[in-house]
């Protein structure tokens, strides 16, 4: 790669173009907003052609169209490779005007073609039922961000560069967006690009003034203060600022060159070189416009344009105020559509010829349609990784630190294709081995501790930063882009990212569903471990299973959840899901050291099942693993889903079977939590009788669960006679415990679980009244031993599944 060498920067007669290119988008930007007929204003405007809800948003349009404009013209004088992003919500009318002027729209959706019609269409569609709705949706061609959900369109812009060297991610921020928390970390994503093998970020900061109804933080700043700031962040800030068009072009366009002269600089330089690269003072741009540029200047006595009232729809009441009607009029004619449009609707040669043209033009660039990029991971075989077992639930070890090895080996075949991502907590969720092969991505300073063991290198592969929406955004923003990642945070911290999981499913569900012409994506894969119930140490505060729940209410067509009891299972798990595309997969998998039950080969019948009946902790028939006709009608089902839980169920079962050896158990484990729900409701569902078979039409159940034990009964809701369903979960019980105690305080433990059999079927009575006080007494003794030693005794820290 060359530096860019500037010749001049713009001359009066291209800035009175661009300005013309410009007065289109603003044009179409605004009609949008409100034409539903007489889309080139070539009869007198009246209330019939303008739409009776005028919804979408005006106030940030034209200064996106402007950033769209400016970087257009040095991707033509550069041959650059360039994507959009606009972070302002409602921010779509700023950005359909460009989309649709370089012809990507009209190619995606023909009837929206670059005539006076297909204008027409582009306008009655709009903000309109049946249409497209007034974000950068994923029907807007070369999206990558919607933007709806404020605050993660810097942390997409830098996902989307990590591993791209020649891309270049323009990203608007909206200044009202810059005051969301999860917007003031991403700034920091600057500290983890490497100009020698990423691609770079330019920020624009729009500073328009106001919000929805107040002034905006940083627009009521100083310039020094404003300055200081984002030096502090490690940028060098540009300032562009006015309200004159023709100035605020020849303004834009120097600085704009210049800030893409420099990424190329720190680029060639950091490519060039032998030495370890140094983080650059990337260039930021602070665009400080009027809201609502262009736009009416006053209304009915009251300021618009440079105001809130310009936020949204600047005039209203258009079908009762016939002077409003006029003024809209007025307003549109301004831009001059005449010497915009040809008598066909099409731009002006001299306009269209502004436009880069085929996948230089960022809303046709295939990064912002990376399934079309995306290549199958090289994937080890997972049989190399298999836990031996030699003897069921005897063998304990951490099933995440069997989990690394495989990541590991993945980072080492896609060395250009995949990144691990975690908040800090890579080596505590046991997942060190990866460490083998890559580091932590750093582009800081080293202090001489750090060559002990910190793992940091500019090269690394593992994305560490305290701030799961920063990680969360540059992973989504990669996998969107045609790349594969995994992320892993501690199962309470899972909510910091509850929006953004929202706003990626539902993305996922209109790309599915909706928009033909977007390929598949890899899955966005989620693990959380650190879990629920193994908190001995952080208390009350980090308990809380409540991520699984969430899930559940996105669309069945993009969410899978996954709750595997052993290494072997965890395995199988995460190797389907890395193969996947288009979901969002949750893997629900403890840190700590588990029992071990599952051969490989069972473990990918089992997970290929998603749930099943372990024959050797049964005893409603034949133990063995083998079918043979001699089963009978269980008296009890004992279903468990999570690791914990399967541990705490088995030894339950355990104990039913030497104290009540007579009593027929049947024992189902539960890998894919969707199973539970209906067929018609998840694809993953079971069958009505598929479940009967499985949990029989009239036996009592007693299921252990990992999370809340209303979301059991939320999935289950349909099944045959569900008031025998009795679920054990997390009830907000809790602080620093032992693990047992944390589970006999939410009663998913072994003797609970017992009293609970012994409840529930009916047959047992006082038959087994020794049994359900002696299980009440170990209640009694556990908690009182741990609140003495401060540990489980060891015939709970070591117990094993005592039948071969």
């Amino acid at each position: 790669m060359n530096s860019l060498k500037p010749t001049e920067i713009i001359s009066a007669h291209d800035i009175t173009l661009i300005d013309a290119y410009w007065r289109a988008c603003n044009y179409l930007a605004a009609g949008m907003i409100y034409l539903q007929h007489n889309p080139l204003l070539r009869q007198t405007l009246t209330g019939e052609h303008i739409k009776q809800r005028l919804l979408g948003h005006w106030g940030a349009s034209p200064a996106l169209s402007f950033t769209y404009i400016h970087m257009n013209r040095l991707i033509k004088k550069y041959d650059l490779n360039a994507i959009f992003l606009a972070g302002p919500g409602h921010g779509a009318p700023g950005v359909l005007g460009p989309v649709y002027l370089e012809g990507t729209y009209s190619e995606v959706y023909p009837n929206k073609s670059k005539t006076e019609a297909g204008m027409q269409k582009l306008f009655s569609e709009f903000s309109f039922p049946g249409g497209i709705g007034s974000h950068c949706t994923p029907e807007t061609p070369g999206s990558i961000h919607e933007g709806g959900e404020l605050g993660y369109s810097l942390s997409h812009a830098y996902g989307a560069v990590f591993d791209n060297p020649d891309l270049i991610a323009l990203c608007v921020v909206g200044d009202g967006e810059a005051e969301t928390g999860p917007l003031a970390t991403a700034w920091h994503s600057n500290k983890f690009l490497n100009p020698a093998r990423d691609g770079a970020v330019l920020p624009v900061l729009n500073l328009n003034g106001y919000k929805i109804a107040n002034p905006t933080l940083l627009a009521r700043i100083s310039e020094e203060e404003l300055t200081a700031l984002f030096k502090g962040y490690g940028y060098q800030p540009f300032i562009v600022e006015g309200d004159v068009p023709l100035e605020m072009h020849k303004k834009m366009a120097e600085v704009m060159e210049r800030c893409i002269v420099m990424i190329r600089d720190f680029q060639t330089q950091a490519r060039s070189s032998q030495e370890r690269p140094a983080r650059p003072m990337w260039p930021m741009i602070i665009l400080r416009t009027p809201k609502g540029w262009t736009g009416p200047t006053e209304l009915d006595g009251h300021k618009v344009a440079g105001s809130w009232r310009s936020h949204q729809v600047p005039m209203s009441a258009m079908h009762e105020n016939n002077d409003h009607i006029e003024r809209l009029e007025h307003w549109l004619k301004s831009y001059q559509p005449e010497h915009l449009f040809d008598e066909n609707g099409q731009l002006i040669p001299e306009l269209e010829a502004l436009a880069p043209v085929g996948p230089r033009r960022m809303s046709a660039n295939p990064i912002a349609n990376g399934g079309v990029l995306r290549r199958e991971l090289i994937m080890p075989n997972i049989k190399d990784y298999g836990v031996n077992i030699a003897q069921r639930g005897v063998t304990q070890m951490s099933n995440t630190q069997v989990l690394g090895e495989f990541l590991r080996d993945i980072i080492r075949n896609n060395p250009t294709t995949f990144r691990l991502f975690g908040p800090d907590e890579t080596a505590s969720n046991k997942l060190s081995a990866v460490y083998e092969v890559t580091q932590k991505a750093w582009m800081g300073s080293y202090l001489p501790e750090d060559e002990d063991g910190g793992n940091l290198s500019p090269s690394g592969r593992v994305m560490e930063m305290l701030s799961e929406h920063t990680l969360e955004g540059w992973l989504e923003a990669y996998l969107l882009t045609g790349r594969h990642g995994f992320f892993h945070t501690y199962e309470a911290f899972a909510h910091v990212i509850d929006s953004m999981f929202n706003q990626h499913a539902k993305w996922l569900d209109i790309c599915k569903n909706h928009v033909a012409w977007r390929a598949p994506v890899s899955s966005l894969n989620i693990m959380l471990s650190s879990v629920v119930w193994r908190q001995d140490h952080n208390g009350f505060s980090h308990q809380d299973p409540g991520f699984i729940d969430l899930v559940t209410n996105k669309s069945a067509d993009v969410t899978r959840i996954y709750f595997p009891p052993d290494a072997n299972c965890l395995l199988s798990v995460a190797d389907h899901c890395l193969r996947s595309t288009n979901y969002i997969n949750l893997i629900v998998s403890d840190k700590q050291k588990h029992l071990q039950y599952l051969s490989a080969d069972e473990a990918a019948i089992h997970c290929a099942k998603g749930i099943g009946i372990w024959p050797w902790a049964s005893n409603d028939g034949n133990t063995s693993a083998t079918y043979t006709s001699d089963y009978d009608e269980p008296d009890v089902i004992m279903a468990c889903c999570g690791d914990v839980p399967t541990m705490e169920s088995l030894a339950a079962a355990a104990i039913l079977r030497e104290y009540l050896p007579d009593l027929k158990v049947r024992f189902i484990n539960v890998v894919d939590l969707y199973k539970l729900q209906s067929a018609d409701e998840h694809p993953h569902g079971l069958s009505q009788t598929d479940f009967d078979i499985l949990f029989t039409r009239d036996k009592p159940i007693v299921f252990n669960f990992h999370g809340y034990p209303w979301l059991i009964h939320k999935l289950a809701y349909r099944r045959t006679n569900t008031q025998r369903l009795h679920v054990r979960g997390y009830k907000e019980k809790g602080n620093i415990n032992t693990p047992l105690e944390l589970a006999i305080l939410n009663q998913i433990d072994r003797f609970n679980l017992v009293i609970d059999v012994i409840e529930r079927v009916s047959f047992l009575g006082s038959r087994a009244a020794h049994l359900r006080d002696a299980m009440k007494a170990e209640i009694i003794r556990h908690i009182e031993y741990a609140h003495t030693h401060g540990i489980d005794p060891s015939e709970i820290t070591d117990w094993v599944w005592p039948y071969a």
